[in-house]
């Protein structure tokens, strides 16, 4: 008997009530979108909708009066225009610790181009581990900017190697061309514990840097979220949405060890309209603790515009010790982020919309074994992709390789649930998808 077979027989067994109806299974990607937390969030400020779990906490003008910062957390605070908001991390000696910050302008600010946010993470003595930045570019339109910041265990470094207090300062770029509100700060802490053995310790030398043909077909329609914690979850495939100048929207696409990320997003033309609007349409990439790992921009004349990521190399352990960037960000899997900004200048001249955006992604590459941790990263599974949005990420299935055998779908609902009800539902779920391809 196959594994589906088994499935089967163990699902029939099950009493109608515990069995998914139809209409749950059914839930588009409209629905799944407004369970993420999509638009309209508990927690949205100036159009960013933040962590519904995040602490509010008080950054210190001075490391002394620092507050602690703890692994698989999310806080929010707040940067003011001058000066510097500190805050500490006890780290061991073991993992790798990873801060990021999120802030959140007014949307009637005015930004310069160099305007942005800094984050810095030093050790207790003030020797420096890692500084970051992100600025507003060459559009001038208030978005959300993150940064983030570093500590790594490097046998080879004499720096930031001991445990103990360490503190991370957040401030702002250019002061003195910085609109004089406070901002909104959003920040994610995780730790990413060392493999138990040792590995490669450079960069993987060759890659497929060519680009794939785009994805084609009529997009879907998949409504983006409008910050991290509530992006929408996609797979490999053409998405469609509106968007107003000023809006950001960020999209959820979970990326196994061993796959390449291509993404571009098409801005539609607008009619009876002309004009002219630098770096409106923007691109970005972000890996699992938010770091950005690419973007690009494209002007607007009001004609149908398209931007794309450069192709980027497939996931791996040893990207970290490249000395790109780019590369050294695409250093674990897990859920990436694609964040679209049209910019509020736009709205001069063509209206404020909204515009029809077509984002397409394609997921590359083969699946490889990630390494082997000597322990749990935080938060929990941050590294790896779930079970849960291996089957419920739209288009995922088609990824890769090739799409799942009912098999393999079987194996995924068993992985995703224990031994209770939720484990059952999901086993019937299994089956009407298996049930369904069969009869397609």
């Amino acid at each position: 008997m196959t594994l589906l077979g088994a499935v089967l027989a163990t699902t029939a067994a099950l009493p109608a009530a515990l069995l998914p109806g139809p209409t749950a299974i059914a839930a588009g990607p409209a629905e799944a979108a407004g369970a993420a937390g999509s638009v309209g969030a508990v927690g949205a400020a100036d159009g960013y909708a933040f962590a519904d779990d995040a602490v509010r906490i008080a950054g210190a003008s001075a490391t002394a009066d620092a507050e602690t910062l703890t692994a698989g957390s999310t806080y929010r605070s707040s940067l003011p225009r001058n000066g510097t908001r500190y805050y500490r991390l006890e780290l061991d000696a073991a993992s790798d610790a990873y801060v990021s910050v999120t802030a959140v302008p007014r949307t009637d600010g005015d930004v310069t181009a160099v305007d942005g946010v800094r984050v810095s993470v030093r050790d207790a003595d003030g020797g420096s581990c890692s500084v970051h930045s992100a600025t507003f570019g060459a559009a001038h339109s208030p978005r959300p900017v993150t940064a983030w910041g570093t500590r790594e265990i490097d046998p080879a470094s004499h720096r930031c190697q001991e445990p103990g207090t360490y503190y991370v300062g957040v401030e702002r770029t250019r002061p003195q061309d910085s609109p004089p509100d406070d901002w909104d700060l959003e920040l994610g802490v995780a730790s990413e514990p060392r493999p138990r053995g040792t590995g490669a310790t450079e960069a993987p030398g060759s890659w497929d840097s060519a680009s794939p043909e785009p994805l084609a077909g009529e997009p879907e329609r998949r409504p983006g979220g409008n910050g991290f914690a509530h992006a929408a979850l996609v797979g490999q495939g053409a998405w469609r949405d509106d968007i107003r100048p000023g809006e950001t929207l960020y999209y959820k696409v979970p990326v196994d060890w061993g796959r390449q990320v291509y993404a571009t997003a098409e801005l539609a033309g607008s009619a009876g309209a002309s004009g002219y609007a630098t770096a409106a349409l923007r691109l970005a990439l972000h890996n699992p603790v938010r770091g950005e790992v690419d973007d690009a921009a494209k002007s607007y004349t009001g004609r149908a515009t398209t931007v794309g990521l450069a192709p980027l190399p497939p996931v791996a352990y040893a990207n970290r010790y490249a000395n790109e960037a780019q590369i050294g960000a695409l250093r674990f899997a897990g859920d990436y982020y694609v964040v679209v900004h049209l910019a509020a200048q736009v709205a001069d001249a063509f209206g404020q919309g909204p515009f029809g955006l077509t984002l397409r992604l394609r997921v590359g590459g083969a699946a490889k074994t990630g390494p082997d941790y000597a322990g749990e990263s935080r938060p929990k599974g941050l590294f790896e992709i779930s079970a849960q949005d291996r089957i419920a990420a739209p288009g995922g299935g088609a990824t890769g390789a090739g799409a799942a055998s009912d098999d393999d779908v079987a194996m995924k609902a068993v992985a995703v649930g224990g031994i209770g009800t939720g484990s059952l539902l999901l086993l019937g779920l299994a089956v009407w998808t298996a049930a369904a391809r069969r009869r397609t």
